[in-house]
């Protein structure tokens, strides 16, 4: 599972997506977490960035009180999926983060900690979004990050990981059209062991209303 991430770049957002027009964006942010509306990358003609809410409402959705908005997908089954099928197919995004959170039970605590790449760079999580249109006007644009089995970093706090892309991956991901299973297992497979780093963080960061850069500090 992937429940909370940040997204504190150091190189512009724009230019590591290839993102040609910009808009204004509030960041850094150091604990997302669903509900939140923050920038996903979408394939638009050109890359974009648009703002969407975490937690995938489908077009179809009759009901939005009593949707389940999953903000997690399992990369083995998306295509098996109902919720996730089109969207595997025709929208799929990028989903800008630094690091995410997972949380280890020690005693009767659970205590948080913070991954993120070695090199301390932006990556792009797997993730899949959709626009759900109230019938009396608007619409809801939404999204899911895709999770994958986790590399021997990640699996001694939680039993799922975001799936990573490789950078080579990203352009391929965000091309609209189906995906054979074995293109789709390789994209979204465990990034390598060694390309991350994780360590123990203040549990400031239980609240979801908590931010800021200590949040993400050593302890």
């Amino acid at each position: 599972m992937c429940g909370r991430f940040t997204i504190a770049p150091l190189v512009d957002l724009f230019d590591r997506f290839h993102v040609p027009e910009r808009v204004s964006l509030t960041l850094p942010r150091y604990n997302v977490a669903p509900s939140q509306e923050v920038p996903v990358v979408i394939r638009d003609g050109n890359n974009r960035v648009a703002l969407m809410q975490w937690g995938l409402v489908p077009s179809w959705t009759k009901d939005l009180a009593t949707a389940r908005k999953p903000i997690n997908a399992r990369a083995e089954t998306l295509a098996e999926r109902p919720t996730f099928r089109d969207s595997l197919r025709y929208h799929r995004c990028l989903v800008p983060a630094t690091g995410f959170y997972e949380w280890k039970k020690e005693g009767a605590a659970r205590v948080p900690y913070y991954l993120r790449l070695r090199s301390g760079d932006l990556f792009a999580i797997a993730g899949l979004f959709d626009t759900w249109r109230h019938p009396f006007g608007g619409e809801l644009r939404t999204f899911t990050i895709i999770t994958t089995a986790p590399n021997r970093t990640v699996s001694p706090y939680h039993d799922r990981m975001p799936a990573i892309l490789r950078q080579h991956d990203e352009e391929r991901w965000l091309e609209a059209g189906p995906l054979d299973p074995a293109t789709l297992a390789g994209i979204l497979a465990p990034c390598p062991d060694d390309v991350l780093e994780v360590y123990r963080v203040s549990p400031r960061v239980n609240s979801p209303s908590a931010d800021g850069p200590d949040l993400v500090t050593k302890v």
